[in-house]
């Protein structure tokens, strides 16, 4: 494995499994053998899992490490325009969303706008009641109880 490719955080953690590794070993001396091998078995399991873990990571990374930054990665290149016509179906279908409910949130102001003014329009009413600040919401009501 090569050092200028591991991340500070792998470093850390092997630091780490290090330092752990090597408080529980000298603590083993005084166990009998019977649980001592028992350890030596579960130590090897967990290395057989953890070189399979880093043998996976290895094959397909998805981030790419270039000197100080970190740059998204582990694709084909050669695919080209391919995967940008379907990486951008999604924000293709999330602005045709958004186009509907624009129109509909628009069409449902004018809905209450012209049930609104159709009221106005056909009832008889006094001058005074127009300019009432009421009156907007008493012919909701009422036009909504009908």
């Amino acid at each position: 494995m090569n050092k200028a490719n591991t991340l500070p955080t792998e470093m850390a953690a092997d630091r780490f499994a290090r330092c752990v590794t090597a408080r529980l070993t000298s603590g083993t001396d005084d166990l009998p053998y019977d649980i001592s091998e028992r350890l030596r078995a579960a130590r090897m399991q967990a290395l057989a899992k953890r070189k399979v873990v880093v043998q996976v990571r290895r094959a397909a990374p998805a981030v790419l490490h270039s000197g100080n930054t970190a740059v998204l990665g582990g694709g084909n290149e050669r695919s080209g325009w391919w995967s940008a016509l379907v990486s951008a179906i999604p924000v293709m279908a999330l602005l045709v969303g958004l186009v509907v409910i624009n129109d509909s949130q628009d069409e449902i102001g004018t809905n209450e706008v012209a049930e609104v003014d159709a009221a106005l329009l056909t009832d008889d009413l006094p001058p005074a009641a127009y300019s009432d600040p009421g009156f907007v919401q008493f012919l909701k009501t009422a036009h909504s109880s009908n």
